[in-house]
């Protein structure tokens, strides 16, 4: 990425960060090393349709397109107009569909493309500190739209959500990524 749009992404996150912390979580962008292990889940050879929630400027969804295959979808959900016209601007790639409105809606808005399951789902919402109805609304319609095995990657600063993710999916898996600012747990979830 050019060094002018990089400097822009990053301000841009850390004002919204400032404006409402709640609803982006950090003031810094996910390390190399974060996404890297965040996406490290997914079979890239044979995943074909995408969910990405809360991708910001873009740092995790230039990692999943450097990674899909060429007839891949991703679908990247976000309630922040800026970051989406941002990503409109700095991300031309025909296989990214932007989707201005909350995870909440995945099913609808995949059903709509005549879609009924995904083969990943990786998120950078801060679900530890959003409203437990809205993160419950979340992980129902992640596990809803996932296909059987597929994983649901995240991270987060915490692990004080695992008991409430268990429910949710079982399975999961935990790593902790400590070169990251803030150091970072990455879950595995899947279906």
């Amino acid at each position: 990425m050019a060094a002018a749009v990089q400097t822009r992404s990053r301000w841009l996150f850390a004002r919204h960060f400032l404006a409402d912390p709640r609803s982006v979580g950090s003031a810094i962008p996910s390390s190399r090393r974060l996404v890297s292990r965040l996406i490290g889940g997914v079979d890239w050879e044979t995943a074909r349709v995408i969910v990405e929630y809360g991708p910001g400027t873009g740092c995790v969804t230039r990692a999943i397109l450097a990674a899909m295959a060429p007839d891949a979808r991703l679908y990247a959900f976000d309630i922040n107009a800026d970051f989406i016209a941002h990503l409109q601007r700095t991300l031309p790639d025909p296989r990214l569909i932007l989707v201005a409105a909350s995870a909440e809606t995945v099913a609808a808005r995949l059903a709509a493309d005549g879609i009924g399951h995904v083969d990943a789902a990786i998120s950078s919402l801060p679900l530890t500190i959003m409203p437990p109805r809205v993160r419950c609304r979340i992980l129902n319609a992640t596990h809803r739209v996932l296909a059987p095995g597929a994983p649901l990657s995240f991270y987060q600063y915490s692990t004080r959500q695992v008991r409430q993710l268990r429910r949710h999916f079982g399975a999961l898996a935990m790593s902790f990524e400590p070169r990251n600012w803030p150091p970072a747990f990455v879950f595995t979830a899947r279906k």
